[in-house]
């Protein structure tokens, strides 16, 4: 609930914010367009003021996009309706939630959002049982373990509590790898942006069920 409401609370001022480094925003971009088909249908999960959303939309059947601040889905779906998309359902709530099928979603997007999770490997998990077999997850995250960055742990708590800055947890992209590759997937795409490369690009297929 703290975190709900401090993405609700931060809702305008994030709309209104720049993306920091634009070219490495692109190329995000780029590269997850390449796996997209107009028939395939995504979901994405802390989806926030849905830009990357509308960017995905004219190139996908469709996109379950999710958050857990109403704030921020309904930024979200003023800019869908501003740029005429009609393929994306915009849905309050985690995840876990959304209580999608089996084997449902040909691709799963968590973009900034994993290093901010209590549980990741749960998400991970779950990421795992809604994608088809050979499905892509794409992921962007902060990995802080290796960086003085991680020194941030000590004041995350009462930021958190104080409402200024929302929950943090610090891992290393070794650790994030490890945590893919024992979940189920393989990794084809992995590169490091931000300021001293802290945030990691990931492009992981879910590995077919091997036959015996």
């Amino acid at each position: 609930m703290k975190s709900e409401k401090f993405w609700d609370k931060t809702a305008q001022r994030y709309a209104k914010s720049q993306v920091s480094d634009q070219a490495a925003y692109q190329k995000k971009l780029s590269e997850t367009q390449s796996f997209l088909q107009p028939d395939m249908r995504i979901a994405e999960f802390g989806c926030g003021t849905g830009t990357t959303a509308v960017h995905h939309a004219p190139h996908v059947q469709h996109i379950d996009a999710i958050d857990i601040s109403e704030n921020m889905l309904s930024i979200a779906r003023g800019k869908a309706k501003e740029a005429g998309i009609d393929n994306i359902t915009f849905t309050r709530g985690t995840l876990a939630e959304f209580g999608a099928q089996d084997e449902s979603f040909d691709v799963v997007l968590g973009l900034n959002v994993i290093h901010l999770l209590p549980d990741r490997q749960a998400v991970i998990t779950e990421v795992v049982r809604i994608l088809k077999p050979g499905g892509i997850f794409v992921s962007s995250t902060v990995c802080l373990g290796n960086s003085a960055l991680r020194y941030i742990k000590l004041i995350a708590p009462m930021g958190n509590l104080l409402g200024l800055m929302p929950d943090i947890f610090i891992l290393k992209e070794a650790e994030l790898e490890s945590e893919m590759t024992r979940a189920g997937f393989s990794i084809e795409r992995q590169w490091n942006h931000g300021k001293g490369g802290i945030a990691v690009f990931m492009v992981a297929r879910k590995q077919c069920a091997q036959r015996h």
